[in-house]
């Protein structure tokens, strides 16, 4: 008779998890690359105002992340700490993006500020304790691969969804708003099956749901304010960290103009647009695989800067492409696109090395304090891309529609440039970093070291 592995999650509760991944990643396309040409052009806010009201909504974004990591880890509702989180999340985010991508005529600054923040509260509201539960749901490391793997996995179906969808309602004439707002309806009600599904089939860590008191409170202020200044003195850290925000500010800004680019620096259609999407991110999974060969034989840190140079070579092409070059700019799309999927494997993977350094220097286990502070310079980097972008194109008297040349080379050079210089300084930034393997199997083995004189004592003292 065949012997059940307790350490691994059955098949329904493993698929109930990893769902409502896909439904979260559906609209980040929308969100994320669409939203600043839908308000700033499209609804007529204008490029300054659109860049600065959603520089605000994600800096908003970025603050509340250690909060509700905190919250969920501490409070709860009958015994469960990330359902509840995690339902009134869902309700709150669903209400905002249906909101956010189905704007009525006429719409101001003011409704884009209020339905964005609604939407990023809400999306935090899920995500952090989310991924959190992923973590709880088994003790086994490669479980836990296993489960992160099927949950990245449904949120890069969910992603390539939205752009077929895209790609497909344009070829039916939809215009760009309808079909924003049909992902936005169609993540709305795959949300209302999946979520409630994740709540019911998959079992939540009991945890009591009582208040911490003030003194606990006060203690824990006071570790997290030393942990935090502990961990500036942790040069890989910081490195790593520093490189990562540049690569995410160099990858915001040509997704921030993504879209006006497309439209008035190269002319595609509406039809066509979602089509340079659907290559970019299916070159990024394609590529995952590459990567993880190349950065087993030569070093992950070096790997991710020769995927930096060649997004760098790719976008240097873009001042030489004419009007209607769209053979040329696809193919800077799979570059662009493959070297994302390094953005997305690689650092996290040299992250993992970073907390084993820091927990030996520092004996300390403070793993989810440094992935706190990983997502908030994600956020910060895609808030301060758009921020700039926007406002710095307009100032150079950009107008879509009907812009002049030096509006158009303005473009190109925010678009193109810009990134090249800000990931070259990432790239010079990581291109030494100390963590090679070798260093890092010695780290390794003295903390095994450590692990085995600690056991060796508590035996001792029983």
């Amino acid at each position: 008779m065949k012997q059940t592995d307790p350490a691994r999650l059955g098949w329904g509760t493993l698929l109930a998890y990893a769902l409502p991944a896909l439904v979260v990643a559906l609209p980040t396309i929308p969100v994320y690359i669409h939203l600043p040409a839908l308000y700033g052009v499209q609804m007529g806010l204008g490029l300054a105002v659109t860049g600065f009201v959603l520089l605000l909504a994600r800096l908003f974004d970025a603050l509340t992340d250690p909060l509700i990591g905190a919250l969920s880890d501490r409070f709860g509702f009958r015994g469960a700490h990330r359902k509840p989180w995690i339902g009134l999340g869902a309700v709150i985010a669903g209400v905002g993006l249906v909101k956010l991508l189905n704007p009525a005529p006429g719409v101001d600054e003011s409704y884009l500020l209020i339905w964005s923040i609604f939407l990023y509260a809400g999306w935090t509201m899920v995500a952090v304790p989310y991924l959190a539960w992923g973590a709880e749901l088994s003790l086994d490391y490669d479980e836990r691969t296993r489960i992160t793997a099927w949950r990245e996995g449904m949120a890069l179906i969910g992603i390539l969804g939205a752009g077929a969808l895209t790609a497909a309602t344009a070829r039916m004439g939809w215009t760009e708003v309808q079909s924003t707002g049909a992902i936005a309806w169609m993540a709305v009600g795959l949300g209302a099956v999946v979520v409630p599904l994740l709540l019911w089939a998959v079992p939540d860590q009991q945890r009591s749901g009582k208040t911490v008191a003030v003194s606990g409170v006060q203690t824990w202020w006071r570790d997290g304010r030393l942990s935090i200044r502990s961990l500036m003195d942790n040069g890989p850290f910081l490195r790593l960290l520093s490189a990562w925000f540049l690569n995410g500010l160099a990858n915001g800004v040509p997704a921030a103009l993504f879209f006006i680019y497309l439209e008035d620096g190269l002319a595609a259609g509406a039809e066509d647009r979602p089509l340079f999407v659907l290559a970019y991110f299916a070159a990024a999974v394609a590529a995952i695989p590459l990567w993880l060969v190349l950065s087993r034989r030569h070093g992950k840190h070096r790997v991710w800067c020769w995927a930096m140079i060649s997004a760098c070579i790719a976008f240097a092409i873009v001042p030489f492409l004419p009007t209607g070059a769209f053979g040329a700019f696809a193919v800077v799309c799979l570059v662009t696109g493959m070297a994302l999927g390094a953005d997305l494997v690689l650092p996290p993977a040299i992250q993992a090395d970073v907390i084993d350094y820091d927990r030996l220097r520092f004996g300390r286990h403070r793993a989810g304090l440094q992935f706190a502070l990983w997502g908030m310079s994600t956020k910060f980097a895609l808030a301060l891309a758009i921020g700039l972008s926007l406002p710095l194109l307009d100032a150079f008297g950009f107008r879509s529609g009907n812009p002049t040349e030096t509006g158009i080379i303005a473009l190109i050079v925010i678009y193109a440039i810009v990134p090249i210089v800000i990931k070259t300084t990432a790239i010079a930034v990581i291109w030494s970093f100390p963590l090679t393997a070798k260093k890092h199997a010695v780290i390794r083995r003295r903390l095994n070291r450590q692990s085995s004189e600690t056991l060796n004592q508590a035996e001792a003292a029983i």
